[in-house]
């Protein structure tokens, strides 16, 4: 009998080790067909799930609550499984290198609890090589096992995209991979049983590691590119969503759009290729070019808004700016390498004070990584300048007017007087100018000139 009977007639289990956005969801999901153990090294958050809390709010409280996935934190429970997929984070040092060591310790864990005749898939983002050359002989030193003879390994790169409630496990193609004929059979068949738009079988393990790692830096040049727009048309004094409406008239121009580039995927996935690249002799041009553009991206927001709180005469020493949303995408609790932080903390160089709203964002892993602690939207007054950082469902909802009661009034004026100027006892000339940053262009550009905004949008 094979593994793939063996999992599906549940006379055998698997597990998932690392249960975050692409864990968790897996667990689950499997769970509904086979017998899962699903492992993370946070007690934290074990607990959280085994009382029905989804931290990562991709599955739902009431999916955790009915689920047959047995949640754990003690290791010993990995040596009951056969099948083994490894997904945790893989994220990157200070100096852009790869950080290898969840991945690393997570290869320990399995290592220290991989019997005869398993099989295990690792998922997480790494450049071509990893799973082969680093991963395997920590599975072959801690257990004592030969890879090939007593375990095989494969590569299944997730391509789950948090927040995104269309495409889903189910429904997006599988990318499986095998070290032999034997184990891609398996995984492929493994994986069949819970993603309904099907497997595709890679030629390597190499292969399958290379077409992930450069999924996302396609999509963090094309962005790059976007933003690069943005700053042109900037100077120039034309509106980058404008043109791109004009632009994307055309069949085959290519839908996107200026922004953020955060997160643990396409803000990270780049420096593993061009790590490799620079490791084999190769300075990456384009890639690095890339990144180099998006990374400036949130000094770049706050340094337009200063400039417009200028042209609105506000005092930017000790002024105050109200900052909408910090996750890294919309409607997504995570803050991992979120950009918002860079217009955040570049904001508070030039003495602004900033109050950031977020009913999304995870508050203790955004106190925990940055020591920004989240307000309540009525805390929001007195504000010289507002931003709309992440277009999160709940903002969508939020009219101009509103935003108005947000800001500080200029000497002599009430918010019903928008259209008049007034000399104040020093001489000086005012206007009720509200600056609206609007970093995805939530609003109508047109309705927030004509209320007597500010308004400026990437």
């Amino acid at each position: 009998m094979s593994l793939y009977e063996s999992i599906k007639d549940r006379e055998e289990k698997m597990s998932v080790v690392g249960l975050g956005y692409v864990g968790l969801p897996l667990a689950v999901e499997f769970a509904k067909v086979s017998d899962v153990v699903g492992f993370d090294i946070s007690g934290k958050k074990i607990k959280k799930y085994l009382k029905g809390i989804d931290v990562t709010k991709e599955v739902g409280d009431n999916a955790l609550k009915e689920t047959n996935a047995f949640f754990t934190y003690e290791e010993k429970y990995l040596r009951e499984c056969k099948f083994h997929i490894v997904a945790v984070p893989t994220p990157i040092n200070s100096d852009k290198t790869p950080d290898l060591r969840p991945i690393i310790g997570a290869s320990e864990i399995v290592g220290r609890n991989l019997t005869k005749g398993s099989i295990v898939v690792y998922e997480s983002t790494v450049y071509p090589g990893v799973t082969e050359d680093i991963c395997i002989p920590i599975l072959e030193k801690e257990s004592g096992l030969k890879c090939g003879i007593d375990f095989k390994v494969g590569y299944s790169p997730e391509r789950i995209n948090p927040g995104d409630k269309t495409h889903r496990l189910k429904n997006i193609v599988k990318v499986v991979s095998g070290m032999d004929e034997e184990s891609l059979d398996n995984i492929a068949k493994i994986y069949s049983l819970v993603v309904q738009a099907g497997v595709y079988k890679a030629e390597s393990i190499k292969v399958a590691e290379a077409a992930k790692v450069i999924e996302n830096s396609q999509r963090d040049i094309n962005i790059a590119f976007m933003n690069e727009l943005s700053i042109i048309f900037n100077k120039m004094g034309i509106d980058t969503k404008s043109v791109l409406k004009v632009a994307g008239t055309k069949w085959n121009f290519l839908n996107f759009t200026p922004g953020l580039v955060g997160g643990h995927c396409i803000g990270v996935d780049p420096y593993y290729l061009t790590y490799k690249a620079e490791e084999i002799g190769y300075r990456s041009q384009i890639i690095l070019a890339g990144r180099k553009i998006n990374d400036d991206m949130g000094k770049y927001v706050a340094e337009n808004t200063v400039k417009l709180m200028i042209k609105a005469n506000k005092q930017i020493n000790g002024s105050k700016v109200a900052v909408f949303g910090v996750t890294f995408k919309e409607n997504c609790p995570d803050v991992r390498n979120t950009k918002v932080v860079d217009i955040i903390k570049e904001l508070e160089e030039y003495g602004v004070s900033v109050k950031v709203v977020d009913p999304v964002a995870d508050k203790k892993n955004l106190w925990d990584s940055y020591g920004i602690e989240l307000c309540d939207i009525k805390e929001i007054k007195d504000m010289d300048a507002v931003i709309f950082a992440v277009p999160h469902n709940e903002f969508k909802s939020i009219k101009l007017k509103s935003i108005k009661e947000m800001y500080k009034m200029a000497n002599g004026f009430s918010r019903y007087m928008d259209e008049v100027a007034v000399t104040t006892d020093d001489g000086q000339m005012y206007k009720n100018n509200y600056v609206l940053i609007d970093v995805k262009g939530m609003f109508d550009k047109k309705e927030a000139e004509d209320m007597n905004f500010i308004y400026w949008r990437l």
